[in-house]
């Protein structure tokens, strides 16, 4: 009934009925989001050249009637309809021509091979099918460094990884993380120097850094499971796990008792799992006792039960500042962790640690580090029916971000591939610095496979 609807009969040189009909059709194609090319053409301005119902010369744009807009997008839908038809054409002919073979390869007849595993590979949609493993950002646990102040500290040998401010940076790294589907994380306090110790009292300190993080997370949060790191070296003056004896011996029973303090004032805190890193004997029994006599019944033991004595932790203790330390003083303090952290050279001692640190209570079970002992992975998987997880540690994280920095590899394929192998193994929860990035690189879906 409008004088615009008339003049888009006039132009389209539709009967009325057919012209209702078309603007129905062309209405929610225009405004479709699906649609934004054809939105472009229809609300710009459009030539539109022999079209038997219109004009060569005519012109529509923003300013022309609501009619115009929608004969305008009409004939545009037209045209792409007949291209996708040639085109779907073109393509049913190519795959009823006969694929052509290399010049030169020879002929042969067909191999009598009846088992062809190639069969189950031919398509993406068979191979996602057959897909054994699926890999999801629930899976992962972020590590977040924090320091007690309000600005980021980029970490020199860890390119895109920031000591975090507990009141600033840590919120803002935790929100972008559980945007992204990554629900877990796991806290580790840069010390300030002047609290550290021989004995590391600052570790069970209810205002200590570590605390404050947890606290902050859980109150902004409380939907994000927050893991901590029970240990003594981001607050011990020598940089040990344990307390250091004058002759170099790390104290196993006495550190014991500061690891019982510390994980009942991190579970006050409102920490969801305390994560004994230290590797002194019986400590996940005191623990476990120490956290039910506090009434913590609730908070769960992810242990490291298989933490090897590794060159890949450079990095993180760059980040952390906990490499031992010589005071110059009549004390030895050992260079390295080799008496209490695992050999890389031993296996079946795994079993050992998984087999005690299991009867003592351990609610999880981990790996550290992670690529290079996929072995242990899978063997303590094939050992427990305990979940567990792997650390996709800081030197590990480093070499893959510094060969991509220099183009030398692809970085999404290639963490994800190594964050896949993890999965496969049998670690269902996954400790990694990509684990943000890894979010954004799975499919929409938030699954693999990928390739």
């Amino acid at each position: 009934s409008s004088p615009r609807l008339e003049g888009f009969q006039a132009c389209s040189g539709l009967p009325r009925k057919m012209e209702d009909t078309m603007m129905a059709f062309a209405l929610p194609t225009v405004h479709s989001t699906a649609s934004r090319p054809l939105q472009e053409a229809a609300f710009q301005t459009v030539a539109v050249p022999r079209h038997p119902s219109i004009s060569t010369a005519s012109t529509f744009n923003r300013a022309g009637t609501f009619a115009e807009v929608t004969a305008a997008a009409l004939v545009v839908a037209s045209i792409g309809r007949r291209s996708v038809a040639s085109a779907s054409r073109r393509g049913l002919a190519r795959r009823a021509q006969k694929p052509k073979i290399p010049e030169g390869t020879p002929k042969v007849e067909p191999v009598p091979i009846l088992k062809r595993p190639r069969r189950n590979r031919r398509s993406s949609a068979i191979r996602d099918a057959c897909a054994e493993t699926i890999l999801t950002p629930a899976n992962f646990i972020l590590p977040i460094f924090v320091h007690d102040g309000e600005e980021d500290i980029p970490i020199g040998a860890m390119p895109g990884v920031s000591r975090l401010g507990v009141d600033t940076g840590l919120l803002r790294e935790v929100e972008e993380a559980r945007a992204l589907g990554v629900k877990s994380v796991v806290i580790f306090p840069k010390t300030p120097d002047e609290l550290k110790t021989a004995t590391a009292d600052e570790c069970y300190n209810p205002e200590g850094l570590a605390q404050r993080a947890i606290r902050n997370v859980k109150e902004k949060f409380p939907d994000v499971c927050v893991y901590t790191d029970v240990a003594l070296d981001p607050y011990n003056s020598r940089g040990h796990d344990g307390i250091v004896r004058s002759d170099g011996v790390i104290m196993n029973d006495e550190t014991i008792h500061q690891l019982c303090k510390q994980a009942v004032s991190q579970a006050e805190a409102g920490a969801d799992y305390v994560s004994p890193s230290d590797m002194m004997d019986g400590r996940i029994g005191a623990i476990r006792r120490a956290l039910d006599a506090a009434g913590f019944t609730d908070v769960g033991i992810m242990s490291y039960c298989a933490k090897y004595s590794s060159a890949f932790y450079g990095p993180f203790r760059e980040a952390l500042d906990s490499n031992p330390v010589d005071s110059g003083e009549d004390w030895v303090v050992p260079s390295n962790k080799n008496t209490y952290q695992m050999n890389p050279a031993n296996s079946r001692e795994a079993l050992i640690e998984a087999k005690a640190d299991e009867e003592e209570g351990a609610d999880i079970l981990m790996v550290k580090p992670g690529m290079p002992y996929l072995d242990i992975i899978k063997t303590l998987y094939d050992y427990s029916n305990l979940p567990i997880a792997a650390y996709h540690v800081s030197g590990e994280y480093s070499m893959l971000k510094a060969a991509a920095m220099k183009g030398w590899i692809n970085e999404r394929d290639c963490v994800l591939e190594a964050l896949l192998s993890f999965k496969r193994a049998g670690a269902t929860i996954i400790l990694t610095y990509y684990a943000k990035e890894a979010a954004k690189w799975l499919p929409p879906e938030r699954r693999l496979p990928f390739f």
